[in-house]
């Protein structure tokens, strides 16, 4: 059974074939999110199916490949479509990008989400910068044998997401004249949404967003040494006193027309980046 590191530089290696630069950051698309590649400039296009190791998304609104060139004149790659766990891939796969960006050089990881908003206080359309998270998965990707080639055994949560990162995209926000949240997302398995008490439950334990990602990214983004900045689109207002009925439809056409503001937000926090 080939060990997590060598299947990491394997992806690695069928990369760089297609893209022999290194990029410095990664970027992780969430669903309806998909049209930042479009700014990236002298692009390299990789179907995930062509990686070693690497599954094939079966989400509904994913593209399913990663996009590597230039954005705001640095070196990045980006998945244009993430793995879920609801769809049956394990943590190891789903978290797999991650380390393959670091293998690459990465430095940094910018994930993003489309998500239910829980804080009265938020509007659908908002981006939130995510400050921390929960994880109510009940799973862990770094659960089993640890490589230390990889990262320490117990990496500390303490500042998942780089706070000057935080800080920096605010500023960028307030200066574009974009609303933006900050606030603490929480990760559930899905893929149904919740009831009523179940959002009071979340609201209740501190969370202003749910959604069915990222979290396992962010910890083995962490447990590589990554920095990382976190940004959510909310899709659905999740208020269970005046909850109804979530249009799949409805929310993938908010993600779409919040997203040039995502865009622009990820855009200058990489133009920021030394």
């Amino acid at each position: 059974m080939t060990a997590l590191y060598d299947k990491v530089q394997e992806a690695a290696a069928a990369i760089k074939k297609v893209y022999p630069d290194t990029p410095r950051i990664g970027i992780i698309l969430g669903t309806g999110l998909g049209a930042l590649t479009k700014e990236i400039s002298g692009k390299k296009e990789i179907d995930y199916d062509t990686v070693p190791h690497l599954p094939h998304s079966h989400g509904t609104f994913h593209a399913g490949k990663l996009v590597c060139g230039k954005l705001s004149g640095k070196n990045v790659v980006a998945m244009e479509g993430r793995f879920h766990f609801y769809e049956g891939f394990s943590l190891e796969q789903v978290t797999m990008p991650v380390r393959v960006m670091k293998a690459l050089g990465a430095e940094a990881l910018i994930v993003s989400n489309a998500c239910g908003g829980m804080n009265a206080q938020f509007d659908k359309g908002d981006i939130m910068i995510i400050e921390d998270h929960i994880n109510l998965m009940g799973v862990n990707p770094l659960i089993g044998p640890n490589d230390d080639r990889l990262g320490g055994r117990f990496p500390d949560m303490c500042e998942p997401y780089d706070r000057a990162f935080v800080k920096l995209a605010q500023d960028i926000a307030l200066e574009e004249g974009i609303k933006a949240q900050k606030g603490v997302y929480v990760a559930v398995t899905g893929p149904n949404l919740e009831t009523r008490a179940e959002y009071r439950f979340l609201r209740g334990i501190g969370a202003d967003a749910v959604g069915m990602s990222t979290v396992p990214e962010v910890i083995v983004a962490i447990h590589a040494g990554l920095k990382v900045i976190g940004l959510s689109i909310i899709t659905d207002m999740c208020l269970p006193d005046a909850l109804e009925p979530a249009d799949i439809e409805t929310i993938i056409a908010t993600a779409a027309t919040a997203e040039p503001k995502r865009t622009q937000i990820v855009k200058d926090v990489i133009a920021n980046l030394t």
